[in-house]
């Protein structure tokens, strides 16, 4: 894991950028908030026009925002290299609601002249809107695009002030729901659906059931073909781990649930789709949220994390090392031992050497060599081996001591002959 820069401790405030008031995103920001206030953080939640925007912030890092939702295909992992994926939590339809339905054999005749809401600068439906127009040939100039965001939409819509609607929003967006219901309102099908998906891998196609939206009255009166798009849970890549966690464990709660468009744990996902996933999210998709955060506060936790990263290489090397000191340090001891033993050695075999030096500079040896072996301190284990030693240096002094005196005599019945050899002359 990688850690972040400066306090180990988790900040206990977090900023997130989410959508326009009405839409999807909006409502989920609240339900974010509800959840981190439980484990003392206050998330503070500030609306955008939708995904651009939300991308915009979440790339300055001077705007102080550390998560957002960002839908599939506004950028990548090479224009965004600050960025992180928590994993896809939901999939966002691309409603078209039009008043009365749209009439005509082909894009351009029914969309001529239309004033169609596309919601505002900074929003990924608007981004997606004119990538369809484009696609279907209507020049943007045969078309009234108008910049509303979806509350407003929809009540110009239901007062006619305008002919259409578009919004990237989910099944539980309260406008949404509101306009499926509408009397004189239209959901527009998405017919060829599969070719745009083939030339988008981005989108995806959904179908909204016949009379899911109200079955007394059986609407919408058919199945109607949509294209949607994945979000994504987004954080600045040094977002402190902790809360990385925090938000994986309030995506599963949020968005574990079935929908419309999905069963039951279909969210969040552990898929990459823009952006790579960042550590703590490849780690709570592969095993779980991790032990400390389940038993330890979460800033105890973070941590503690923290710190069994740092700690776990240093025992890797340190037990090993202390397994072999013990080895390593009788050795540097017996060295000790058996460089005196060499010495002896060398002295022993210029003893019985014909060419030995005089016993008196090996007595000078033996006298250094027997300083130095009763001044060797060591452990109550090797002091066997020491006594040998000094046992072996006594008997070597004894020889010496031997060949001196025999020396000596010598050298005395010398001086005794010559004297007597003298007075007879």
């Amino acid at each position: 894991m990688v850690l972040t820069v400066g306090s180990p401790f988790p900040p206990h405030t977090l900023t997130m950028v989410t959508g326009p008031p009405g839409s999807a995103y909006d409502e989920l920001g609240a339900q974010y908030q509800e959840v981190l206030r439980h484990a003392g953080i206050d998330l503070r939640v500030i609306r955008t026009e939708g995904g651009v925007a939300n991308l915009a912030r979440l790339q300055d890092p001077a705007s102080g925002v550390q998560v957002g939702f960002l839908e599939s295909g506004l950028t990548d992992q090479k224009k965004s290299p600050d960025l992180h994926s928590l994993g896809t939590v939901s999939l966002e339809p691309l409603w078209t609601f039009f008043r009365g339905g749209t009439r005509g054999n082909g894009a351009r005749e029914k969309l001529r002249s239309k004033r169609i809401s596309i919601e505002p600068e900074g929003s990924a439906t608007r981004v997606l809107a004119r990538r369809l127009l484009a696609l279907n040939g209507v020049p943007e100039t045969s078309v009234v695009l108008l910049g509303l965001p979806p509350e407003q939409s929809a009540e110009a819509l239901l007062h006619g002030e305008i002919d259409g609607a578009v919004m990237l929003s989910s099944w539980r967006s309260p406008v949404v729901r509101r306009l499926l219901v509408a009397d004189g309102v239209v959901l527009e099908s998405y017919p060829r659906a599969d070719a745009y998906v083939a030339l988008f891998p981005s989108l995806y196609k959904v179908v909204l059931p016949t009379g899911v939206a109200d079955l007394a009255r059986n609407i919408p009166p058919r199945d109607v073909t949509l294209l949607a798009v994945e979000t994504s849970l987004v954080v600045r890549k040094n977002l402190h781990p902790a809360l990385q966690y925090l938000l994986l464990e309030a995506a599963s709660e949020i968005h574990g649930g079935p929908e419309i468009f999905h069963k039951a744990g279909r969210f969040p996902a552990a898929e990459a789709i823009n952006l790579p996933l960042s550590t703590p999210a490849r780690a709570f998709y592969q095993s779980g949220l991790p032990f400390v955060y389940q038993v330890l506060p979460l800033w105890l936790a973070g941590i503690t994390q923290r710190l069994l990263i740092l700690l776990i290489p240093l025992f890797v090397v340190v037990f090993p090392a202390i397994r072999f000191l013990p080895a390593i340090y009788s050795y540097l001891i017996e060295r000790r031992i058996y460089k005196l033993y060499g010495e002896l050695m060398m002295l022993e075999a210029d003893l019985d050497r014909s060419s030995a030096p005089a016993p008196y500079d090996l007595a000078t040896r033996l006298e250094d060599l027997t300083r130095r072996a009763n001044h060797l301190s060591v452990p109550l284990r090797f002091s066997q081996r020491l006594f040998i030693l000094k046992s072996h240096i006594a008997q070597a002094r004894e020889e010496v001591e031997k060949r001196q005196e025999a020396m000596a005599r010598g050298a005395s019945k010398v001086r005794l002959e010559r004297t007597a050899d003298q007075g007879d002359g």
